[in-house]
């Protein structure tokens, strides 16, 4: 069958470092997962973001590192940044807003960056900006022309919710009319903002999506898509009875970073003091007690034991008690395209 998706195992000997040099933002989005609480509100000054970039580096894996935010684009050593990432061999990305503030495009170069990953949550602004704010399409979209235009490599995600899976599809053409390639669909997570009953504005949070209506929706459009030439990475978020649960925390490498020290390895921890390492003094320290890295041993039916105890509303059960369905690590992924 033609652009049939498949799962995409972990990688072994391949590192993911997920950078947040600032907290900061512009923007108030509904969904924000930053929890300022938790994360801290610093800005990394410029040399601390190099020595961390540093710290992560590694000669003998293929590493990946995404700069991340609030919108990252603020810090004024964005670039600086990049270039020393790419210098060290990373593979390199910054996810923005769209905003793309101290001059980004002409202060860094598509040889430094890899990819350029634009937000938006719809294909119009009547979807996207009562989820991200008034203005943000149009300011978005501009940004990302100019970004093409200037020979950079851009690509779009979309987090789908219950405010905007019905408008996915409509993401096709819009993908196609501004000629992006990559495409990667996110599921909404029960994390910072969206794990509030009321949002910053101001209304009933409801985020979630049914397993069925995922099912019905996600799978469809990621292959028109493909179908369209666009490569999707989408969430396998439920597991087939046949396959096995494998959690990234046990099998994978992946550093989730944030600019008070704090290093976690699975994103579904982030609102809990809960992380496996801090960074003190440039060097990471596995830290002692409980933390997160205890839990993803356990063996539960449910699938992802983070996911039951973090956001157990995701779960069905019948009415012997068994799960509906299992849930996957939320970073183990499919590709179409």
């Amino acid at each position: 069958m033609k652009n049939k998706p498949k799962t995409v195992g972990f990688q072994s000997g391949e590192r993911n470092v997920f950078l947040h040099i600032l907290t900061a933002c512009n923007l108030t989005c509904a969904h924000c997962y930053i929890n300022k609480e938790q994360h801290g509100t610093q800005t990394l000054s410029t040399e601390t973001m190099l020595s961390w970039i540093e710290l992560f580096a590694s000669k003998e894996k293929k590493s990946n590192i995404i700069f991340l935010g609030g919108e990252p684009t603020l810090h004024d050593g964005l670039a600086d940044g990049i270039k020393y990432a790419k210098d060290l061999g990373y593979t390199v990305t910054v996810d923005t807003n769209g905003y793309l503030f101290n001059d980004l495009l002409e202060k860094s170069s598509p040889k430094y960056l890899d990819y350029l990953s634009f937000s938006l949550d719809g294909p119009d602004s009547s979807t996207n900006d009562p989820i991200r704010g008034d203005g943000v399409f149009a300011i978005c979209i501009e940004s990302i022309k100019n970004a093409i235009a200037s020979g950079y490599k851009v690509s779009l995600i979309y987090t789908v919710s219950s405010r905007n899976i019905d408008q996915l599809a409509g993401m096709v053409p819009l993908l196609r009319e501004l000629g992006i390639k990559k495409f990667f669909i996110q599921v909404i997570g029960l994390r910072g903002n969206s794990s509030k009953s009321e949002t910053p504005l101001g209304e009933d949070a409801g985020w979630q999506v049914s397993k069925e209506r995922w099912l019905a929706v996600v799978p469809d459009v990621a292959k028109q898509a493909a179908d369209a030439g666009i490569h999707v990475t989408y969430p396998k978020v439920f597991l087939n009875d046949e396959e096995q649960f494998e959690c990234a925390g046990n099998v994978a490498e992946n550093f989730f970073v944030f600019p008070n020290g704090r290093v976690y390895q699975c994103p579904l921890c982030e609102d809990h003091p809960i992380h496996t390492y801090t960074i003190q003094d440039n060097s990471l320290i596995k830290n002692e007690g409980l933390t997160e890295k205890d839990f993803f041993t356990l063996d539960i039916k449910e699938g992802c034991v983070m996911n039951k105890l973090l956001q157990p509303d995701n779960i069905d059960y019948d009415s012997q008690g068994k799960p509906k369905s299992r849930i996957s690590c939320c970073l183990l992924k499919q590709e179409i395209g």
